[in-house]
């Protein structure tokens, strides 16, 4: 038997095998360089390694590099009619929900949250943020402090207060640990 092996070994069966498998582990290798991180199966031992499918354009590697943040050109602020801070609050609140709809908690919210802050915002006759200051800060949480103020002051400008030469309006923020947000202003509720 051991006759046998050496013979089916020294004949050349298993050569080819071994190649197909060697060139099948090389073009693995090749074909991961410059390419996205997914896993490439390896040719099947039936076809040969030189056989694959046509393609249209060369695979080009791009370098990968952290998406950065593009500043649009500031829109022309919309208009608030409002009459006095309260009024304006519902406004800004309305404004901050669109500019970051995508970190707004949808439903009801639940009993215990990460953070809880109210924050005074000065709004100049522009829209322009003037100055943000925490009534009540939530300085057990000093990340959700500066995610908060950075997004007020990236949603400016803010709706033009036509009524008044300048508003500070107070709202609180419900700070879900997800990092999503409710306004008490449009607050869904909690639980």
């Amino acid at each position: 038997m051991k006759h046998i092996q050496r013979r089916n070994s020294a004949d050349g069966r298993n050569l080819p095998l071994a190649l197909l498998t060697l060139a099948a582990t090389a073009l693995s290798c090749l074909g991961g360089c410059g390419s996205s991180p997914a896993i490439k199966k390896a040719p099947q031992a039936e076809a040969p390694p030189s056989v694959q499918p046509a393609q249209d354009k060369p695979i080009v590697a791009e370098p990968r590099v952290a998406p950065r943040v593009v500043e649009q050109p500031p829109e022309k602020p919309s208009r608030s009619a409002a009459r006095n801070a309260k009024d304006y609050r519902r406004d800004a609140a309305s404004h901050l929900y669109a500019q970051h709809s995508q970190h707004i908690y949808k439903g009801r919210l639940p009993p215990m949250l990460e953070a809880v802050g109210v924050l005074n915002v000065d709004i100049d006759r522009h829209g322009s943020v003037k100055s943000v200051n925490w009534m009540r800060a939530p300085r057990h949480a000093p990340q959700v402090m500066q995610q908060i103020e950075r997004m007020v002051k990236a949603a400016a400008p803010y709706p033009v207060p036509q009524h008044l030469s300048q508003v500070t309006y107070t709202d609180v923020w419900l700070w879900h640990k997800s990092g999503k947000f409710q306004l008490d202003t449009l607050t869904e509720g909690q639980d």
